[in-house]
């Protein structure tokens, strides 16, 4: 369960530097922006905001329909005003990004403050499998993650934006010969990358409660499963993820009082199969052969 959910954290960092080579920092501060989004379209009540609200509390399908499209258009503005103008230079996109997570964490903790807020349960409940109690919640996410693996697969393979995507990843300049505009595909991606970093943050954190503090923990670890997967590669996500999902369960196992260091497993992970393997297990010219 703990690697499926890792694996959606990754999943739109995976697609956007796949497609675009773009090394997004701001992607944890997208997934906050969604979780945000979907608390103040569900909360009942809006205190301690900074300019006053009136809450919507709209039923929980319809909010994260809603958060999911708003911070995907959030993400292509993001490309379009910050991104774009320094695509090539790899230097000033992560230095733009993490100044864009910066100024969205001041925005969030000025506004809603740095209080904790509560994410209402899509659904609530728990089952038991195999002796070990699991929530709804996270079964949902789990399940979540593995149809937005394939149908992300089957979107690239099957249909002709997922083609212009393969063709941009291979040769960008070959592509935009052969009529693809980069630069609507390129927000399309990232557009499509925020999306899936806000159904991670919604459905990741309707077990917990939100603050402008939250990407930290995802960003970080949707860094080091890319890297153990190999940047790029969708299946080398999945197998990066079950990697470091199952490494952190059998340290905190083994830890006990420790196991809150979890997040340096993933990061010694990655560290190790960047000396062994510099692409990662999958690397993209692996994925792009096949």
């Amino acid at each position: 369960m703990t690697s499926g959910i890792l694996a959606l954290l990754a999943l739109g960092y995976t697609l956007i530097y796949g497609v675009a080579e773009i090394a997004n920092m701001a992607h944890g501060a997208l997934y906050m922006t969604g979780t945000y989004i979907f608390w103040l379209l569900t909360a009942p009540t809006l205190t301690g905001l900074m300019i006053k609200v009136s809450p919507i509390q709209l039923s929980l399908p319809i909010a994260l329909i809603i958060a999911i499209i708003i911070t995907g258009i959030i993400g292509a503005i993001i490309y379009r005003l910050t991104i774009h103008p320094v695509v090539e230079d790899i230097l000033a996109v992560l230095i733009i990004t993490v100044g864009v997570t910066l100024l969205f964490q001041s925005i969030t903790a000025i506004q809603f403050s740095a209080a904790r807020r509560s994410i209402p349960y899509l659904i609530s409940g728990a089952t038991t499998i195999l002796g070990v109690t699991v929530t709804y919640s996270k079964l949902l996410s789990f399940v979540v993650s593995l149809i937005l693996f394939a149908g992300l697969l089957i979107f690239i393979r099957k249909t002709k934006i997922g083609t212009a995507m393969r063709a941009v990843a291979q040769d960008r300049e070959v592509a935009m010969l052969m009529g693809v505009n980069n630069e609507r595909l390129y927000m399309l991606t990232m557009g499509i990358a925020s999306a899936l970093a806000a159904i991670a943050g919604i459905l990741t954190t309707t077990e917990g409660f939100a603050d402008p503090y939250m990407w930290g923990t995802p960003l970080y670890m949707a860094f080091a499963i890319v890297i153990v997967g190999g940047i790029g590669s969708i299946k080398g996500t999945l197998v990066g993820a079950f990697i470091v999902g199952y490494a952190g369960e059998i340290f905190v196992g083994l830890a006990g009082e420790v196991g809150f260091l979890r997040g340096a497993v993933a990061l010694a992970i990655m560290v190790l199969v960047l000396i062994l393997r510099p692409k990662g297990l999958f690397g993209r010219r692996i994925e792009m052969e096949e």
